[in-house]
């Protein structure tokens, strides 16, 4: 059986400051396949972005485990970690982060310039192929401060599929925005997850977590529902019936 692309087992964190020591994540067992699109939904100070942070290498657990394609993370070295940041996962976050006076094409292509693997010729055809997938061929020589929040977004999401990564995580991608420009943003990432890319999606609002396949509720620092294991369930009471 192969294994999941992120799995954790009773995984914790807490942060200590002068010996207080703060709990925020508790026992969190969670099973992500390649290719699924799952939301991670709470309120604020519900532990959802420490969980994100974890799996996308940002911050260490403090116990429990995490394998990452099957293999500990605790065993990766910091430069195991270096490499898994810029090739293997990728980030889109509420405030866009990119150079307002660079073009959409340079602020796409600017992770390739620090991978490791890809050769420079093939820098210009995966940038623009990036940007062609989340609909601003049009716009890809303008400045990203000349485009509207919307956009802003859609490169941010040209820039984290530019490397294919094997997971691309979106912190509140919708949270500056408004709703129509949040559609067309949550639209660009469904397009990312039918092509086959992972996509984890923290989020406090349920309408934008609706966007995915399997929403995963976070409160208090523990997962209270799975929509996953709902289903399961679900599936197993219609055997039953069968």
């Amino acid at each position: 059986m192969q294994s999941s692309l992120i799995q954790t087992i009773d995984l914790c964190k807490s942060y200590d400051n002068d010996g207080v020591v703060t709990p925020v994540l508790y026992d969190i067992n969670l099973r992500i396949d390649r290719g699924e699109f799952i939301s991670i939904m709470g309120p604020s100070g519900s532990g959802k972005s420490t969980l994100m942070h974890i799996l996308g290498f940002l911050d260490l657990h403090s116990k429990g485990q995490y394998l990452f394609q099957g293999q500990p993370t605790a065993t990766f070295n910091d430069d195991d970690l270096a490499r898994i940041r810029a090739t293997r996962v990728s980030f889109v976050f509420q405030s866009f982060n990119l150079l307002p006076r660079t073009t959409v094409r340079e602020n796409v292509m600017l992770p390739l310039l620090y991978h490791p693997t890809i050769p420079a010729a093939e820098r210009e055809e995966r940038t623009l192929k990036a940007i062609e997938l989340v609909g601003l061929s049009d716009r890809r020589d303008y400045f990203s401060s000349q485009l509207s929040g919307g956009q802003k977004q859609r490169v941010a999401i040209a820039r984290a599929l530019v490397t294919d990564p094997d997971v691309i995580f979106a912190d509140e991608p919708t949270g500056n925005l408004d709703s129509a420009s949040g559609v067309a943003v949550m639209q660009a990432l469904q397009t990312l997850n039918d092509k086959g890319h992972t996509i984890i999606l923290v989020t406090h609002e349920r309408t934008t977590a609706e966007h995915a396949q399997r929403i995963v509720h976070i409160r208090d620092g523990r997962i209270v529902t799975d929509s996953k294991d709902f289903k399961r369930v679900m599936a197993g009471q219609t055997d039953q019936l069968k």
